[in-house]
């Protein structure tokens, strides 16, 4: 998926790698696996396994003046935190997020339609049920998508190793008793102009459901 899109470039210097909690690129995450697990089949989340190997790491510089930090494995699992400074001290928002499809369009009229999709109140596709749009809430008929740069690092150096522009959504369904699942759907395009549509489910995590 992601690395499908991916291409080196040569960047500028730039700060150091963020620590979330101690999860950085090339440590290892332990995720409490009872998060998704006590949902059972009501959930379409299902990850095999609690650990996660990070290989790459990727931050990006919300408008809003918020950051949001990737962490991926080498199969495209992204645990996601979202903080209110750029070091990750101030944990708002915690997500462990799994690809559920990737499509590449086949002209102009595929990126149409996939940009009504994100705008739309709910969305919805094969094998999933409707997810009501999350981000912005789901009154307004039609809502323009969040878009953002996101800088990715193979390495600790700090220097970005490439940037991927993104046109995304969140969307959510609710789950038995308080649980809730995610839906991000996006478009994303690399610097070289490949682009790719992308579904990735998640559930959110407490601060003990995870560790480094």
């Amino acid at each position: 998926m992601f690395s499908k899109l991916f291409g080196r470039k040569t960047a500028s210097a730039a700060p150091g790698l963020a620590a979330i909690r101690n999860i950085t690129l090339g440590r290892t995450v332990w995720l409490d696996s009872l998060a998704w697990r006590r949902f059972g089949g009501d959930a379409r989340f299902a990850l095999d396994r609690d650990t996660l190997e990070i290989t790459a790491q990727g931050l990006v510089e919300l408008k809003d003046g918020g950051f949001v930090h990737r962490f991926y494995t080498d199969d495209d699992l992204m645990f996601q935190a979202v903080s209110d400074d750029r070091e990750g001290q101030s944990l708002t928002d915690v997500t462990v997020f799994m690809p559920w499809e990737s499509t590449y369009p086949g002209g102009r009229a595929d990126r149409e339609a996939w940009a009504a999709r994100l705008r739309a109140r709910v969305f919805t596709g094969k094998g999933l049920g409707d997810y009501s749009r999350l981000w912005f809430g789901d009154e307004a008929e039609s809502q323009d998508p969040v878009t953002f740069w996101e800088d990715l690092h193979d390495d600790r150096d700090g220097i970005p190793d490439r940037r991927i522009f993104q046109t995304c959504m969140l969307f959510a369904r609710d789950l038995p008793g308080d649980g809730r699942e995610l839906l991000l759907a996006i478009e994303q395009e690399s610097e070289d102009h490949d682009i790719s549509f992308e579904i990735m489910l998640g559930i959110p995590l407490e601060a003990g459901e995870f560790k480094a």
